[in-house]
C-alpha cells in the first residue's frame, strides 16, 4: 500500500464514521481541487452514492465557469447540490469592491455569515432541480450540525489547527484552544447536545498528494487551475475580485506535480494569490473563528 492508498483509506474511513455518528450532515463544496477530491472519495465510500446534500455559499463573485463546472458535475453525478447566499448584503451593494467593505469584512458577510445562517436554515437555500436544470427554493429548512469540508493541514496556518472531527459552539465559532486530542487514529465522535462539528477527511493530505491522487483517479478538475496560454494559472479558487493566479506554465495535472516536486513553487504560498488572507496577517484564523471554511 503506498501513500495515496493510505490517506484514500483514512480518508473513506472517516466518511464511514461520519455517516455512523452523526445526523444532519451536509458537505461543503467550494468547486476547488481539494472538495472535489473530498467528494470523489465519497462517492467511493458510498458506492457511487452521496448520501448527504452538497452545499455550496454562493457570493456571486465566483468565476462564472466555476459556477458552470459545479452545475454540470451535480448533473452527471446526481448530486443533491444546494446553495445559499447571502442576500441582504448583495442586494445592498455591500461588499468589496463595490461598497465600503474591506476584502475580510466581504468574506465575513458573504462566506461566513452565509454558511453560518444557511446552515441554521434561518435564510433560504436553493435546490438544483434535475428535472428543470434550475435552482428551486430547497424546502427543507433543518439546521445541518455536522459539516463535511476539504481542509488540509498544510494549506495554511489556521488549518493546521484543526482535528479530524472538530467541535463548534451552537453559533459554529471555533474555539481554537478546545479541541479534543486525537492520537494514535484515536477520535472523539460523542460530543455534548448542541456541539456543531466540522469533519476534516483529507486533514493529513498535501498539495502534492492531492494533485497525485486527481492523476491516478482521472478525476474531473476545473481548468482553470492550468496554464491556458498566458503564462499564468489559479492554485487556488476564490472570489474573482480578491484572487489572482500567479506565473506558471503548468498545462496539465503532470505539470502541476512536476512544479510541486521539483520546487519550484517552494517560496510561493498555496494561497499568496488570495488577497483577503494578506489583510488577516497572511492567515485565516479571525476568519474561521467565526465559521469562515
Amino acid at each position: 500500500m503506498d501513500r495515496l492508498d493510505e490517506l484514500e483509506a483514512q480518508s473513506v474511513y472517516i466518511l464511514r464514521e461520519t455517516y455512523r455518528e452523526f445526523k444532519s450532515l451536509v458537505m461543503l463544496w467550494s468547486i476547488g481541487k481539494d472538495s472535489t477530491v473530498l467528494l470523489w472519495l465519497t462517492r467511493k465510500a458510498f458506492f457511487g452514492h452521496v448520501p448527504f446534500p452538497l452545499m455550496h455559499i454562493d457570493t456571486t463573485y465566483k468565476v462564472p465557469a466555476m459556477i458552470a463546472y459545479r452545475d454540470r458535475l451535480a448533473r452527471e453525478w446526481d448530486l443533491n447540490m444546494i446553495y445559499g447566499k447571502n442576500s441582504a448584503v448583495l442586494e445592498a451593494g455591500e461588499t468589496f469592491p463595490k461598497g465600503k467593505r474591506t476584502r475580510l469584512q466581504c468574506c465575513a458577510e458573504l462566506k461566513s455569515n452565509a454558511l453560518k445562517h444557511t446552515l441554521s436554515g434561518e435564510w433560504p437555500r436553493w435546490q438544483l432541480n434535475h428535472k428543470t436544470g434550475e435552482y428551486d427554493i430547497y424546502e427543507n429548512r433543518a439546521p445541518c450540525t455536522g459539516v463535511i469540508a476539504g481542509a488540509r493541514a498544510d494549506e495554511e496556518g489556521s488549518r493546521s489547527k484543526e482535528r479530524y472531527f472538530s467541535p463548534r459552539d451552537q453559533h459554529n465559532d471555533w474555539d481554537v484552544g478546545d479541541q479534543p486530542p486525537e492520537l494514535w487514529n484515536q477520535f472523539k465522535t460523542d460530543f455534548a447536545p448542541g456541539t456543531h462539528i466540522r469533519i476534516h477527511p483529507l486533514l493529513d493530505w498535501t498539495e502534492l498528494n492531492i494533485w497525485e491522487y486527481i492523476e491516478r483517479e482521472n478525476i474531473p478538475i476545473i481548468d482553470l487551475y492550468f496554464d491556458r496560454g498566458d503564462g499564468t494559472r489559479y492554485r487556488s479558487l476564490g472570489c474573482a475580485p480578491c484572487t489572482s493566479p500567479i506565473k506558471s506554465p503548468a498545462k496539465n495535472v503532470s505539470d502541476i506535480i512536476e512544479e510541486l516536486r521539483s520546487g519550484a513553487l517552494s517560496n510561493i504560498a498555496e494561497r499568496s494569490g488570495r488577497e483577503q488572507d494578506k489583510e488577516d496577517g497572511y492567515g485565516l484564523e479571525s476568519l474561521r473563528k467565526e465559521g469562515y471554511m
